[in-house]
């Protein structure tokens, strides 16, 4: 068995792609020159970057040279305050240009949707995830901290792929792999709080999804790592680590860093829980019984 499991692991230095054709080669080449290629990658990433930040910025530079040439006229004192107004305005034009029709835009031309997945950082599945968090990254650190928390923040997640529920409160811009997250309804997400659908380890990059149940309250600075599943109305509570694959039933209150099991649910929500898992088996139930019923009737 253990030799059988030895056999399965990939060599993480290795330098040889297993895939065909012209995708291997590239691989070869990504695993071959690491450091050069991964140069190459971020410098071609900040073009892309200057591109798309440029084209969210034609409108705000529109507006601004118009407001200037409409009030070059006026008082020197007047025309300057209107100058300065115009760019202080254009920075907002600029930003929500940028997050709700420029980069949700390039992140579907670029097919960036993400999948689960585990392999060598220097692997072709890992491009579209570097590049679908350097559009997220172009957000947070540019404007997306001015509209937190806003429903244009929560419009640019959904843009950019993260499922969000009725009522949920996004009280934080510490979000990578928006793709990958799923918020039910009435989800409270504390300040600054980090969400993360990824993690690194021996070696391997990790993909993997996170999910929030409904009513489930994630605390101030608490931190939730990739393959986490969180049941319905669970806490963790603030300033916690909560551990990559862990699974909160419905009800806990976790804490601590590692992230613990503090309270279990309580009666009335394991009853609920409960409840929630045996409604499946009632219906299967009941559309069996009413198929027999029919049966009866036709014969």
């Amino acid at each position: 068995m253990e030799e059988e499991k030895k056999s399965k692991r990939v060599d993480i230095d290795s330098k040889v792609s297993t895939r065909g054709g012209f995708a291997g080669m590239m691989e070869t080449g990504l695993r071959k020159f690491r450091s050069i290629v991964h140069c190459s990658v971020l410098l071609l990433l900040y073009v892309l970057a200057s591109i798309l930040i440029g084209l969210a910025l034609v409108p705000s530079i529109y507006f601004v040279t118009y407001i200037y040439s409409a009030t070059h006229t006026w008082f020197h004192l007047y025309h300057y305050a209107a100058f300065a107004t115009s760019i202080a305005a254009g920075y907002f034009i600029y930003g929500f240009t940028l997050i709700l029709i420029v980069l949700p835009f390039a992140n579907f031309i670029l097919r960036l949707k993400l999948k689960p997945w585990r392999g060598i950082y220097y692997s072709l599945e890992a491009v579209p995830w570097y590049v679908h968090n350097g559009f997220t990254y172009i957000a947070r650190y540019t404007f997306l901290f001015m509209i937190t928390p806003t429903p244009f923040s929560m419009m640019f997640y959904k843009l950019m792929g993260m499922k969000i529920g009725r009522g949920t409160q996004l009280n934080t811009t510490n979000i990578s792999d928006p793709s990958l997250i799923t918020l039910e309804e009435k989800v409270t997400i504390g300040g600054s709080a980090t969400i993360i659908a990824h993690y690194g380890q021996a070696g391997y990059l990790v993909i993997n999804p996170v999910r929030i149940g409904k009513g489930a309250v994630i605390g101030l600075k608490a931190t939730i790592m990739g393959g986490v599943n969180i049941g319905v109305k669970a806490k963790i509570l603030a300033n916690s680590f909560v551990m990559p694959n862990t699974v909160i039933p419905d009800g806990e209150v976790w804490g601590g860093v590692p992230a613990v099991c503090i309270r279990k649910a309580k009666p009335q929500e394991e009853k609920i829980a409960e409840d929630k898992q045996a409604k499946p088996q009632e219906e299967e139930k009941i559309i069996e019984d009413k198929q027999q019923t029919e049966n009866t009737e036709k014969e």
